[in-house]
């Protein structure tokens, strides 16, 4: 007769510690909080865009001028502004000014 397991007994085959949890690697590499740096206000969206935008190509660019434009029309709708300008500049630029 094969005794049963219960669900939380380590088995070999899974790598399961006895609490049912997968075994904590041991943390070799040195990594502790020492190395965490918290970046003020926009700091962390220039050192890292990817993280905010998805890319940092032409499609995240687009994506950037979408949500500023998105946020005028928001305003807009919402009662706080009249007019919504956009404007391509020479130099490949876009600004974006509302009164709202």
């Amino acid at each position: 007769m094969n005794p049963q397991r219960l669900p939380n007994d380590p088995s070999p085959a899974t790598g399961l510690d006895p609490s049912g949890f997968p075994e904590e690697p041991v943390e070799q590499s040195g990594y502790g909080a020492e190395q965490i740096r918290v970046l003020e206000g926009l700091e962390a969206v220039r050192k890292r865009p990817a993280m905010y935008i998805g890319s940092t190509g032409p499609e995240g660019l687009h994506h950037l001028v979408y949500e500023v434009v998105d946020n005028s029309v928001d305003e807009h709708m919402a009662g706080y502004g009249e007019t919504i300008e956009v404007s391509l500049e020479i130099d490949g630029s876009i600004t974006v000014t509302d009164n709202g």
